[in-house]
């Protein structure tokens, strides 16, 4: 019985010695598999490893972003300017009285006004270890006198190197070394998601950081500046912090906070606003090297293309900026460009939109040839453009009749006479109907006002009322209306849909 239990176990013994061999052998054949990317048991699923990631590591966070925020604070500083102001003198003629003050002095505001000094808070960022610092323009502005203070509050004097109203750039000098610096960071990379951290000096209480995420990139056509890209992030921005960092989770520096959208309350309400390094470090390095912000010049007015301009033109394709305007012996009109062309492609890369066309040009030197494709006609053409210089002025200051047909149901018009063309500041000899007056509740009232010049309608010249009316009675009243408005000198496309 003990000889047969004994044999028993031998014969288990061998089983599961026979088992590890087998099994050894699937794991040694496994590993051989797995060295070669082939995950065992899914052999059709590649795996593919990241040749440049670039990982952050999860135990640096373990409580929170310090090892981000730590390193770039001692490199944003507190900005405080000041500029005499002057009052305006007593609107009250009887203070100016010769009795009045004989008798009373100058105690009633009387006398001579007073200049008075007005100070500004704000923020910046040093950008190179022996003083550079990058602001806003609008933290400097006008300002006789700039002080900076370090995180450990030591204070300079600072010079302005330059200025560049247009994108709201600055640039400031204070003479010491040694001092901290933010790496800057490719802000093309950046994704709508990505953590961001906002640091800056609110309301004058001292260096302080807020986090948030990019909510969107490109944003233009606010109003804010001439020239707009922004980096907009729900990171709490404040009154105070324009001219600070935004850096991204790697803790560089990837744009200049500038502006906020808060609807009359002047404080933060998630909707904030960044140039991107992209557009500042350009900017930052011409001021540097020239003193000044030298830009491409194409001399043309450019806008969208709306749904219904694209219509009205049988353009049928996306994006793209469309021609409004030529201005006369300027590099777009030397090279053949006329209204109502669609530059679609610059240097065969896609044109989005007319702000993407405005800021690729803005950054390219004068003197530079490019090459436009042109939609015309239902067509493409190709342009090569010698770019200019950008003026350091391009933007024009910006028996009646009523039109009772379509969307310019509404609309009052008069002839157009040289008296009027100077008083609206349009260039003499402009021909077309001057709107005299639009009602409020007219289909056009978004698109026309008081003082524009409607030259064509329908792609058709209006030279006088006469023509304005022939071209009302061709239009039914239920059809939208393509017309070109002179505003202060500038043309521009609109179209007006019939309600």
């Amino acid at each position: 019985m003990e000889s047969s239990s004994i044999r028993i176990r031998r014969w288990i013994a061998t089983v599961v010695v026979l088992v590890a061999f087998a099994g050894g052998a699937l794991l040694s054949q496994g590993f051989r598999n797995w060295a070669d990317h082939t995950v065992f048991g899914s052999p059709r699923e590649p795996v593919t490893i990241a040749q440049n990631a670039m990982p952050v590591s999860l135990g640096n966070f373990a409580n929170g972003f310090s090892a981000v925020i730590k390193p770039a604070l001692p490199a944003v500083v507190n900005i405080r300017t000041s500029k005499l102001v002057k009052p305006q003198a007593s609107q009250s003629p009887l203070f100016n009285d010769p009795m009045f003050r004989q008798f009373f002095g100058d105690q009633f505001g009387g006398g001579k006004p007073h200049a008075e000094r007005e100070q500004a808070l704000g923020s910046g960022v040093i950008v190179t270890s022996d003083g550079t610092i990058l602001t806003n323009n609008h933290v400097i502005d006008g300002a006789s006198d700039i002080k900076v203070q370090l995180s450990d509050k030591r204070e300079f004097q600072a010079k302005l190197v330059g200025a560049d109203p247009k994108s709201d750039v600055a640039v400031l000098k204070i003479q010491a070394k040694d001092l901290p610096t933010l790496p800057v960071g490719d802000s093309k990379q950046l994704n709508v998601g990505d953590l961001i951290f906002a640091i800056g000096d609110p309301f004058g209480i001292g260096e302080t950081a807020t986090m948030g995420i990019v909510s969107a990139t490109g944003r233009g056509q606010l109003g804010i500046e001439d020239y707009e890209n922004f980096i907009q992030t729900d990171a709490a921005i404040n009154p105070g912090n324009s001219g600070g960092a935004m850096i991204d989770i790697h803790g560089n520096l990837v744009g200049i906070n500038t502006a906020i959208l808060s609807h009359g309350s002047g404080g933060n309400e998630g909707v904030g606003f960044a140039i991107p390094m992209s557009m500042v470090k350009p900017v930052m390095d011409q001021i540097l090297e020239h003193g000044k912000v030298i830009r491409g010049y194409l001399g043309v007015y450019i806008q969208d293309i709306t749904p219904e301009i694209a219509k009205a033109f049988n353009y049928n394709q996306s994006g793209g900026a469309l021609v409004g305007d030529v201005t006369p012996n300027t590099p777009g009109a030397r090279a053949g460009l006329k209204k109502g062309d669609a530059i679609v492609k610059l240097d065969g890369q896609p044109v989005n939109s007319a702000n993407d066309l405005r800021l690729n040009i803005s950054q390219m030197a004068p003197g530079t040839n490019v090459k436009l494709e042109v939609w015309r006609d239902g067509k493409a053409q190709d342009f090569t453009v010698t770019l200019g210089e950008l003026p350091e002025k391009t933007t024009a200051q910006n028996n009646d009749e009523q039109s009772e047909s379509g969307g310019l149901q509404g609309v009052e018009v008069q002839e157009l006479t040289p008296d009027i063309a100077q008083q609206i500041n349009v260039p003499p000899g402009t021909h077309g109907v001057v709107v005299a007056g639009v009602d409020p509740s007219s289909p056009a009232a978004g698109s026309l006002t008081t003082g524009d010049v409607i030259q064509e309608i329908n792609h058709k010249p209006i030279n006088n009322v006469n023509d304005y009316r022939q071209a009302m009675a061709a239009i039914g009243k239920q059809q939208s209306v393509l017309l070109l408005v002179n505003h202060g000198g500038v043309t521009r496309y609109s179209v007006v849909e019939a309600q």
